[in-house]
């Protein structure tokens, strides 16, 4: 194929996020989160990535992706993630795997901002779940139909942080 017929989205080019923004200026409020998309799914069908920040304790319900592993690391303030049965305390430079198909859960605990970088792997429809939660400024509750149409599942509540 001649390269001078490719358009901008055929070609593999660089995708430079300055710290502290957005992909496209558009930070998604899910609640006591605010989300900034790193890596989106419009650029890769492997990972999608968001930092995510928060500036009150707490965390989403405990849910599971269907097709998609997770890895989360830890940028600032300290969390409890909980996946599977197992619970970890994490700090900045800590970083978790949570496998596909396995409920987790996640609480910002400790500092005066929390923050993480996320990816999913493939990108799958995290990045439609993060738009749509944010027409609402909320996390979905137990309704399933808001979690199955992005392929997840609501599981149980958020982490008890005391």
């Amino acid at each position: 194929m001649d390269n001078a017929l490719l358009t901008q989205a055929d070609k593999l080019l660089p995708i430079f996020v300055p710290a502290g923004e957005d992909r496209f200026g558009e930070f998604k409020i899910l609640g006591i989160s605010s989300v900034a998309i790193k890596l989106s799914s419009r650029e890769s069908k492997d990972i999608f990535a968001v930092e995510i920040t928060l500036l009150q304790k707490g965390g989403p319900a405990r849910h599971l992706h269907h097709d998609q592993d997770e890895w989360f690391y830890i940028l600032e303030g300290e969390f409890i993630l909980e996946i599977g049965n197992e619970r970890f305390r994490a700090k900045p430079g800590d970083s978790l795997f949570g496998p596909r198909k396995v409920p987790h859960a996640w609480a910002f605990v400790a500092g005066t901002r929390g923050r993480f970088l996320g990816t999913v792997m493939p990108a799958g429809n995290l990045e439609a779940f993060f738009v749509e939660a944010d027409k609402k400024k909320a996390l979905p509750g137990r309704n399933q139909s808001q979690w199955q149409p992005f392929g997840m599942e609501w599981v149980g509540p958020p982490l008890k942080i005391g």
